[in-house]
């Protein structure tokens, strides 16, 4: 699979490599001015999160969220972005406990609905999964909290990767399609061109998305 550490500022456009992001982050004038009051009765916290694919860690966001926001929003935010396909259940593992979207009291799981603040601190790391059969799996790290101008209690996208060059199987062109049978197979990502050379059929394949999630299921993005 090919493999890239840069990605874009959702608020200034540049590009950077994922470590040098966060450090443009914290000095991003356009992010800054969108945090900016007055009014310090209406500024609220914010954390920093950070998520990566578990096995396929180039595909990789920031987002700024409210601290006194849900797990719930958070993982909401997760399926939209990278990962809903099939309404299949997720949930996160903060400290060995298990959050879920359906939480079953028997194995000890609790709710999506608690309060980011009340289980999460700047430099903790914590895992998500979505769908229990064909796993998706994230790690995330809370990377700083800060004050800022109250807003809808949603998260917002910070930076991205940009999109993976994977070449096609059969040729040197973008790969455009994968198999889902073989997404893990150096023989499983086809350009338009050579989809007919794969075995598998037309009707294996799915879009090559932006997303740890690419491939899996019926996830087209």
């Amino acid at each position: 699979m090919g493999k890239t550490n840069d990605g874009k500022c959702m608020f200034c456009g540049e590009t950077f490599g994922k470590a040098a992001i966060k450090k443009h982050l914290d000095k991003c004038n356009a992010r800054t001015k969108e945090y900016i009051t007055e009014d310090v009765a209406k500024a609220e916290k914010y954390f920093c999160i950070f998520a990566q694919g578990y096995e396929n860690p180039e595909y990789w966001i920031y987002i700024d969220i409210p601290v006194n926001t849900t797990l719930k929003v958070l993982d909401e935010f997760l399926r939209d972005i990278w990962l809903e396909c099939c309404g299949h259940l997720s949930a996160f593992d903060i400290n060995g406990q298990t959050f879920s979207c359906s939480p079953d009291k028997d194995y000890g799981d609790k709710s999506m609905s608690i309060k980011l603040e009340n289980v999460l601190a700047v430099g903790m790391k914590f895992d998500h999964e979505y769908d229990f059969g064909s796993t998706t799996s994230l790690k995330l790290k809370v990377i700083s909290e800060f004050d800022g101008k109250k807003r809808k209690k949603e998260a917002k996208l910070l930076a991205r990767n940009n999109p993976p060059i994977i070449k096609c199987s059969y040729c040197d062109q973008p790969a455009t399609n994968v198999c889902c049978g073989c997404v893990y197979d150096e023989d499983g990502w086809v350009c338009d061109d050579c989809i007919d050379k794969h075995e598998c059929g037309e009707d294996m394949m799915l879009p090559v998305v932006n997303s740890p999630r690419v491939g899996v299921c019926a996830y087209e993005g």
